[in-house]
C-alpha cells in the first residue's frame, strides 16, 4: 500500500489515496502505522476518498484507531494532496468575508460535513497556503457533548484531580474544552491532559487546552487530543480557542494562534458566525507499507 506523510504545522498524518487503494480496516490499521517506533510515525492516518456529494471525501483515525469527524490540519494537507495529485474536482475562487480571496476551492466531505477550501497556489502549481471554512461552532451542551444544563459551557468550573478549573466548551465538529491559564509552563500536560480526555463530564471523551493570551489579536496553546495525546498542533482546536477567548471577552475575533508546531490564522467572522482557518501543509515523503 503506498502512503504519505503529511504535516499541518507539525501535527502529522499518514495519507493514503483510496482513489486507487483500498483499506479494509482503518481502524486496526491506524495504530500500526501511526506507531512512531514500529510505524511510520503519525498523529493518525487519513483516507482520502472519492464522494458523490463533495469534490473528495475525508475519513480521520486517530492513533488509537477511534475515527474522529474532523480534523483542522489534516485537512489543509489533505487538500494540497488532491489538487497537486488532479483528485476530485476544483472550481473556484473562494473568499473570506471581509478578507482574501483565494483563486481555488475545493469542497471536501467529512463527519462534520462539506466544507470548503481556498487555495493559494505558487508559480510551480503548488499549494502553498489553506484557508478552511470551518462552519459555524457549536456550543449547545448536549451538541458537544457535555454533560451539563444550560444554553452554553462558558467559564464552567470543573473539578480535575482535585483542583477546580474553569473551562469554556466548544465544538468544531469535535468537542473541545479551553483553559486559559497564566503560565503555560506550570501546566503538566502528560498529567491534566488524559484526566480531562476521560473525565466524566464528556461522553465521547474530549480534546483539552491551555490557552495564554498574549494580546487582543494573539494566543499561545498547547493541546491534549483525544485519541492521539500530545500533539504539536491542533487547527480544530485552534478554532475552538479563537471562538472561547471571543465568547469570555479575552481576544478579538481575528487572532494569531500560535502552537508548538506553528501558526495559525484565525477569524470568527461576525458576517456568517463561520470561522476561518489559514495555515500551511506540507509533504514529507512517500513510501509502501506492508500489506
Amino acid at each position: 500500500m503506498q502512503f504519505t506523510k503529511m504535516h499541518g504545522i507539525g501535527n502529522d498524518y499518514v495519507y493514503v489515496d483510496c482513489f486507487t487503494q483500498t483499506v479494509s480496516d482503518p481502524a486496526a490499521l491506524a495504530p500500526l502505522i501511526s506507531d512512531r517506533h514500529r510505524g511510520v510515525g503519525a498523529d493518525g492516518l487519513i483516507l482520502i476518498c472519492p464522494s458523490k456529494i463533495a469534490d473528495v471525501r475525508m475519513r480521520m483515525f486517530n492513533a488509537d484507531g477511534s475515527e474522529a469527524q474532523m480534523c483542522g490540519n489534516g485537512i489543509r494537507c489533505l487538500a494540497k494532496y488532491a489538487y497537486e495529485h488532479s483528485l476530485g474536482r476544483k472550481s473556484g475562487p473562494f473568499s473570506v468575508p471581509g478578507g482574501n480571496t483565494f483563486p481555488v476551492s475545493l469542497r471536501v466531505e467529512t463527519g462534520r460535513g462539506i466544507l470548503t477550501l481556498g487555495l493559494q497556489i505558487d508559480n510551480n502549481n503548488k499549494v502553498e497556503k489553506i484557508c478552511v471554512n470551518m462552519a459555524q461552532p457549536i456550543l449547545v451542551p448536549a451538541k458537544i457533548p457535555v454533560v451539563l444544563k444550560g444554553d452554553d459551557v462558558i467559564n464552567a468550573p470543573i473539578d480535575i484531580q482535585g483542583r477546580q478549573m474553569l473551562m469554556t466548551c466548544v465544538s468544531m465538529g469535535n468537542p473541545h474544552a479551553v483553559f486559559f491559564v497564566d503560565d503555560l509552563s506550570a501546566i503538566e500536560l502528560e498529567k491534566l491532559g488524559p484526566a480531562i480526555e476521560n473525565h466524566k463530564l464528556f461522553p465521547e471523551r474530549i480534546n483539552a487546552h491551555f490557552v495564554r493570551v498574549d494580546s487582543a489579536g494573539e494566543f499561545t496553546m498547547v493541546t491534549w487530543e483525544r485519541g492521539s495525546g500530545a500533539t504539536l498542533a491542533c487547527g480544530t482546536g485552534a478554532c475552538a480557542c479563537c471562538v472561547a477567548a471571543v465568547l469570555t471577552n479575552r481576544c478579538a475575533r481575528a487572532v494569531k494562534a500560535n502552537l508548538p508546531g506553528g501558526i495559525l490564522e484565525l477569524n470568527w467572522s461576525e458576517a456568517d458566525n463561520c470561522v476561518y482557518m489559514t495555515g500551511p501543509a506540507t509533504e514529507v515523503f512517500t513510501g509502501n507499507w506492508p500489506d
